[in-house]
Order: C-alpha cells, then sequence, then structure tokens
C-alpha cells in the first residue's frame, strides 16, 4: 500500500512538472500592516526578510509584492510623508541604525532575479488602531481633505487635490527607485461598516459631474483616479508594471444579471465603488490580481466559480489569482487549485499566475504549502509573462560567451547586448544547460539553471571529463527575450 502510495505521488509530481509553464508570475505579499516588523530593529529586520527571499526564491516565487505605504507613510525615504510606525513602531521617527527599507528589499530582490513591486495603500491615510499622527502626515496638515469612518481616515476620493497628491507620492517613488511594479489593493472607499455613513454628500452636491446618483460619482471619482495614476506611471516610467489587485467578487449575479457571478458576498462595484472591468477593459492597469481567498465549494463565494469568471472576463490584461495559503492548507486543496490553475496558465488565457497571500506563510512552510512548492509545482524557474501591450521588441543577442578560470573558479562570462533604447536594454539573463547532444529547446524551464541580472554564471565544475552545452538570452524590462547563444563547455 505504502509502494503504490509513492508511485501515486512520484507520477504526481512528474505530471505536474511537466506541465509547467515558462512564463508565471510566482508573486508573494509583504505586508507590513499586521505590524510583523514593527520596532524590529535594522539588522534583526534585515535579517528575517533575508531569511524570508531566500526561502520564497527556493518556493519559485519571481516576484515581490512589498507593502511600504500603509497609511499616507513611508517604508522609505520620502519628503512627503513621515516614517511608518509599521516600521519603527512610532510615527514620523527614522530607523536606527538608518536603512531605507524599499531601497534594499530592490536591490536584494533583483540580486535574487526577483520583481520587487511597491504596494501603497492609496486612499487610507490612518488604520484603526494608529492613535498618533506625524506632525507632517497629511491628515494633520490638511485635515479637510480626509474624512473619518469607523476609526480609519480616509482621503476623500472626491478632491481632485487628494488624487494629484497621491499621484505625485507614487512619480517621487518611480523617479527615485528601481520599481519593477507600482501595486495596489482593495482598499478605495472603505469596506461598509453598519451604522457608519461616507460624509460625503456635500461634494456631491456640489459637483455631481451630472451624475444622478452618489454610486456611479463615487465611482467615476475611483476611475478618474486609476486613469491619472496609470498617466502617471506611463509618463515617469513606462516600463513599470501598475497592478491591482482587487476583493475577489465584481458583482453578484442577482445584481448584475449579464456580468456578475454566481456568488453572494460583498461587490467590488457596489460597496466599494471600484469598477475593475472597466479598468481592464481601457488598458488602465498592467495586471489585475482579484483576491480569490475562498476555499472551493464556499456556499457564498466558491473558488472555483469565481476563477472560472474572472478568467471569462478579465481578458484584457494578464490575470494573475490572489491565493490564501492558510485558508487553501485548511481545506486540503492545494493540488486541486493547483490543477486547476494548470487548466487554465497558458499564452491562449487571461490567467498567467498567482500571488501568495501571504509570504510569511509559505515560508513557515504552513502545511507543507513551501515544500510542495519547491519540489513540485513551482519547481523549474519561470519568466515573468509577456506584455506586449506595453512593449514587445526582442532585445539583442548576448555578446563574447565564454567560459573562464577565475580565483572564484570556473565562470561563463558574456557581454550585455547593445541597445538602442529603453526598450532594448538588457536587464536580466537566462543560463540554460543541456547535456552534449541534447536538443536545445529554451521553452522547457527545466532546463533554466539561472535567472540573473549579472553577467557571468559560476560553472559547476568537477573533473572536466562531461560536455555540456550552456545557452545564454537576455531579458529587457518586459521580459521580451532575445535570440540565445551556445557555448560547449567541458565540466
Amino acid at each position: 500500500m505504502r509502494k503504490t502510495l509513492l508511485y501515486l505521488l512520484l507520477a504526481l509530481a512528474s505530471i505536474t512538472t511537466s506541465a509547467q509553464n515558462k512564463r508565471e508570475f510566482r508573486g508573494a505579499w509583504i505586508q507590513s500592516v499586521n505590524g510583523q516588523f514593527m520596532g524590529m530593529g535594522t539588522e534583526k529586520m534585515q535579517r528575517t526578510l533575508s531569511y524570508q527571499l531566500d526561502e520564497l526564491q527556493k518556493d519559485g516565487v519571481n516576484a515581490i509584492i512589498f507593502q511600504v505605504r500603509p497609511e499616507c507613510d513611508a517604508l522609505y525615504a520620502s519628503s512627503y510623508e513621515p516614517w511608518s510606525r509599521f516600521l519603527t513602531g512610532r510615527q514620523g521617527v527614522a530607523p536606527s541604525p538608518y536603512w531605507d527599507p524599499l531601497y534594499w528589499m530592490i536591490n536584494e530582490c533583483h540580486r535574487r532575479g526577483m520583481e520587487l513591486h511597491a504596494w501603497i495603500n492609496p486612499f487610507r491615510a490612518k488604520t484603526k488602531n494608529t492613535t498618533e499622527l506625524a506632525s507632517n502626515h497629511i491628515a494633520r496638515q490638511r485635515p479637510e481633505l480626509v474624512f473619518p469612518y469607523d476609526g480609519l481616515y480616509i482621503l476623500n476620493p472626491a478632491y481632485q487635490e487628494n488624487r494629484t497628491y497621491i499621484c505625485k507620492v507614487v512619480a517621487d517613488i518611480l523617479k527615485r527607485y528601481d520599481v519593477d511594479g507600482l501595486h495596489i489593493d482593495d482598499y478605495f472607499y472603505p469596506y461598509p461598516v453598519q451604522g457608519c455613513v461616507i460624509p460625503d454628500n456635500f461634494e456631491y452636491s456640489s459637483n455631481n459631474y451630472g451624475f444622478g446618483n452618489i454610486n456611479d460619482w463615487r465611482r467615476n471619482n475611483v476611475n478618474m483616479f486609476i486613469k491619472e495614476l496609470h498617466d502617471t506611471i506611463e509618463a515617469v516610467k513606462p516600463w513599470v508594471k501598475f497592478g491591482v489587485s482587487p476583493f475577489g467578487i465584481y458583482r453578484n449575479k442577482k445584481n448584475d444579471p449579464a456580468r456578475g457571478s454566481m456568488t453572494n458576498g460583498l461587490q467590488n462595484y457596489d460597496d466599494l465603488y471600484a469598477d475593475i472591468l472597466l479598468w481592464v477593459e481601457k488598458g488602465w492597469i498592467d495586471y489585475c490580481v482579484p483576491q480569490i481567498y475562498w476555499e472551493i465549494g464556499n456556499k457564498a463565494a466558491d473558488y472555483k466559480t469565481l476563477i472560472n469568471w474572472w478568467t471569462a472576463n478579465c481578458t484584457n490584461r494578464p490575470l494573475f489569482i490572489g491565493e490564501d495559503i492558510e485558508r487553501t492548507v485548511k481545506f486540503n486543496q492545494q493540488e486541486i487549485k493547483h490543477q486547476l490553475h494548470t487548466s487554465l496558465l497558458g499564452h491562449k488565457s487571461p490567467l498567467q499566475g498567482t500571488v501568495l497571500w501571504y509570504a510569511k506563510a509559505a515560508v513557515d512552510n504552513i502545511g507543507g504549502y513551501g515544500t510542495n512548492l519547491r519540489n513540485i509545482y513551482w519547481r523549474y524557474p519561470a519568466l515573468q509573462p509577456l506584455m506586449p501591450f506595453k512593449y514587445g521588441d526582442k532585445p539583442g543577442k548576448v555578446r563574447k560567451v565564454k567560459p573562464i578560470w577565475t580565483s572564484d573558479g570556473y565562470v561563463l562570462f558574456w557581454e550585455a547586448p547593445k541597445s538602442r533604447n529603453y526598450k532594448n536594454i538588457a536587464n536580466k539573463y537566462v543560463v540554460y544547460c543541456f547535456k552534449k547532444g541534447e536538443s536545445i529547446n529554451i521553452e522547457d524551464p527545466s532546463h533554466i539553471v539561472a535567472i540573473t541580472p549579472n553577467t557571468w554564471y559560476n560553472l559547476p565544475y568537477v573533473n572536466g571529463k562531461e560536455k555540456f552545452v550552456y545557452v545564454v538570452t537576455a531579458l529587457d524590462r518586459m521580459s521580451n527575450e532575445s535570440a540565445h547563444v551556445k557555448k560547449n563547455v567541458k565540466l
């Protein structure tokens, strides 16, 4: 019986790994608003993050979504907003010894071949448990721009000044930091709380833009913001990817028979005033990550129903699924969900990846989730999905590929390709390894041995008796891949 089970597991692993796609967004959210780093101190936080990144890299993760602005504050050096209390324990107090977590994380992620997407909460100005705001916080500098709601402060989306301010903060991040993406989640207007009313009747009556009801007017306020943020990113750094992670239900079918899902829960469109599908259809965002945190069979929001709904409706931009690790493990559904993803994943489907909620749960290997990622589901590396709507030209081939003996051992070196503009600049490189005589197929991710920002690769030399063919390609910012260059090597 035990042998039969072992054979079944090995067969399943073989099927799963052979089905792996060469291109897949494999993200993980690293949050700060839960206080996991608060007051930890520079050395311990760097050590903690280094460990998390190492483990996530082993798990196959290729993109980190790092929360750097939870409540109009900053886990980076900002001239506009105060240092976050979720970093130092008190808002406005700089870390000591001094460091810049965003700058540090960018370097650490890039060194590991990962993307770094800076995650901001645009409108939330104060969380419930924050009792003290720094003197330079916008809610103290301009209290008329925020409204209170159930213990929160919210930058009022009705004010153009607020939308412009958020875009200014984002432009500052983009200009000073080498981020790969700018990410926002599901907090626009606040989640509805019984007995609480959004205090914006005055703004609606003052300038309703011709909308006959306040709900459409609120949605328009958020729509204008998303369009302005998209335009800001395009103007400052057009290669930066703009992603949104909405609540998992767009609308219920009972509210929208034509476009709703067979669900019964809170809705982006009606309750948060976020018309996600409009943003996708207009091309205002570059990727969408709905938070489908429920299990298969959930009576209010079935996972399978929702993943199929988003795949059918979110067709104009890459779709990544937000996955709750703890809930998935609790209901023993990791393999079922992965097979569902695999059946939908591909070039003809908008579904092109997964983002894990949240990173620490994978690192802690809850229910063996991380082990399964690294040994089965994400065993081989993956390149980022293509985004030809941003740009699709391939970079040139790498030059002068040559193995050289150095003090660090036998090293394969190459030179970056020549480039004409930012679209052709090589950003990373992919190194493949094939046995002598083996067919060169760079579409097979099992042959990838490194995705690296470096122009060298340390070869695993043994005795110089076995022949291999190493292949090197260049990737640009959009992961467009160059033609390959081969080099015969004896190891």
